[in-house]
């Protein structure tokens, strides 16, 4: 017998032993006992894809995926389903989502055989002007009060699509949330984490404490936490429709209270907001085309990053070499600096998308890189004239769905109207004050915004509908999720689950300029040796248990007629189908 170093005591037993030898060698190879030896995966911590033929729903939260399912199994669309999923996310994970917020989707039409993209994004109140906030004496938007608080797209975004697509009464798609919030539901253990520090820093503001600590505590895990204020608001606007939130009582309880707390989001900014399709964007890289919206969300930075990557064989460097992360890191510094300086309500700008995405421009910025030293700082090129929810859901048509959907920092702004049930976002936040710049502040304008959902298509048709949550980690995460995906052969679940990279210090859109190269934070999963090749190519390295986001996707397999979902282990999340 060939004796296996894993084994040196056994083999050299006393041969009385032996068949207990045998007996435990055997079983040594059917329970694999580390990372390494698993059966499937990779050598990370990782499961298996979950395989369907009728329907997948995607979601950060369990019970939001179990009504998914349910519309898709009632008759309902995929479009009904993500309605209905991100309605229950406002209630079950308040600390990322809610009707306070904005939405983004893009959205593949079966029987068009067409992508199409939805800006739900809120405005800047009328009345509000860059000198108020220089009266007051603030050098940049606060992050929480009634400053930093824009109309709230989401409502509006949800009946977009509904009238576009949507098959099922919007009463029947809203009627698992109103249900849920009237009876109901055990909190889980991540999102009782983070409700914990928001609730308790937001209690300050009124009624805050009153909707989210019931007894005078926020709810731990396993706690039924019920809303039934929520409940309310969520019916009016199903019997009366999109124009109850912006037209009818909502938003005159809205104008109400924020005319109270000193704020200007009025019953006119609610009345004149608007949804807009929008054309998705793309690059292909490497035979696939991977689509994003763009700005005034952030989505192109991951293109941009591709683009530069696509000029290095990858696939030869391996994943989690210190070259393969060094060049990612530098990739993303560049992406970042036109980030900074150029994304921005397009509304009120010439923003120069198709040049910015082109590969002559990847090109030159490229050639900015030094192979084998980071780069203390880059300037944006020149130009051609933490906390959300995504989802995803697909259908038995083939119709699937990319939706981003957010409240900005966490719970967002303290904003709770009185008798409502949810808070307003604080996104005005991301703009900044400093004069002359795309993302300036100014009156009836879209701030810069983070969420960002994205999809891949090959030759045509629809492959992977996916998104990654979490602030500025968003584009980086996508950049790595096709990276893992095409150039080092991952699967669904595994490009998700692989140890991520996040770097921190690039120039802001709010103002800020990076400084010495910023940082990067490796997840738990890279080697020793790595870090030690990065710190001498100039890298400042630290570690962080956090803020590499979560990610949710669908694959399609044509061939097959099935789906393939995913969601990882860093949220409370749940990938299934039928």
């Amino acid at each position: 017998m060939v004796q296996d170093s894993r084994f040196p005591v056994l083999m050299n037993f006393n041969p009385n032993l032996k068949v207990f030898g045998l007996v435990v060698f055997s079983l040594w190879f059917s329970f694999p006992v580390s990372a390494q030896d698993r059966l499937t995966g990779r050598a990370f911590a990782s499961r298996s894809e979950v395989i369907a033929r009728h329907g997948m729903a995607c979601t950060s939260q369990p019970l939001a995926t179990q009504v998914a399912l349910d519309i898709l199994k009632n008759g309902g669309n995929a479009v009904d389903a993500a309605i209905a999923a991100n309605a229950i996310l406002g209630l079950v994970e308040p600390t990322g989502c809610g009707i306070g917020g904005d939405l983004f989707a893009i959205i593949w039409h079966e029987e068009s055989q067409k992508l199409y993209g939805l800006n739900a994004s809120g405005r800047s109140p009328g009345s509000l002007t860059p000198e108020i906030f220089r009266e007051q004496g603030y050098e940049r938007i606060p992050a929480h009060g009634p400053l930093p608080v824009t109309v709230p797209g989401c409502v509006d975004g949800w009946y977009e699509m509904h009238d576009k697509f949507g098959r099922l009464a919007m009463d029947r798609v809203l009627e698992p949330a109103i249900r849920y919030a009237r009876e109901g539901f055990p909190v889980t253990e991540l999102i009782a984490f983070y409700w914990n520090s928001g609730a308790r820093f937001l209690s300050r503001f009124p009624n805050v404490a009153e909707v989210y600590m019931p007894g005078g505590k926020p709810p731990s895990k396993g706690d039924i936490f019920r809303n039934p204020l929520l409940a309310n608001t969520l019916e009016y606007i199903a019997i009366n429709g999109r124009d109850a939130f912006y037209r009818g009582e909502i938003a005159r309880v809205i104008d109400a209270f924020m005319k109270e707390q000193g704020g200007f989001l009025s019953y006119d900014d609610l009345a004149r907001h608007r949804s807009e399709w929008i054309e998705p964007v793309s690059v292909n890289y490497r035979g696939y085309d991977i689509w994003e919206l763009p700005p005034n969300g952030q989505g192109i930075a991951a293109l941009q990053i591709l683009n530069i990557l696509e000029g290095y064989d990858l696939a030869s460097m391996g994943f989690g070499s210190s070259d393969y992360i060094h060049h990612f890191v530098e990739a993303k510094k560049l992406a970042f600096e036109d980030r900074a300086r150029y994304y921005a309500d397009p509304d009120f700008n010439n923003i120069p998308v198709d040049w910015l995405i082109s590969d002559e421009y990847a090109d030159q910025r490229r050639a900015l890189i030094n192979e084998s030293r980071a780069a203390k700082r880059y300037d944006p090129g020149n130009i051609e004239t933490d906390n959300t929810i995504y989802l995803t859901v697909a259908d038995s048509s083939g119709n699937m769905v990319s939706l981003i959907q957010s409240n900005y920092r966490g719970m967002g702004s303290g904003m709770c109207p009185t008798g409502l049930g949810f808070i307003l976002q604080d996104r005005g936040e991301l703009f900044t004050l400093e004069e002359g710049h795309f993302n300036s502040y100014a009156p009836g304008k879209r701030p810069f915004h983070t969420i960002i959902p994205a999809f891949i298509t090959r030759n045509g048709k629809p492959f992977i509908s996916f998104g990654v949550m979490g602030g500025a980690m968003q584009p980086q995460g996508h950049a790595q999720v096709v990276v893992n995906l095409i150039d080092f052969g991952m699967n669904l679940q595994e490009a998700g689950d692989a140890p991520r990279i996040r770097h921190e210090g690039s120039s802001q859109p709010t103002g800020e300029r990076m400084v010495d190269g910023g940082t990067v934070y490796l997840e738990s999963g890279f080697d020793v040796e790595v870090i030690r090749e990065l710190l001498r190519k100039g890298h400042g390295i630290e570690n962080t248990s956090g803020g590499f986001g979560g990610y949710q996707a669908i694959m399609r397999d044509h061939q097959r007629g099935i789906f393939f979902g995913a969601s990882e282990s860093r949220k409370d999340g749940q990938a299934a189908g039928f």
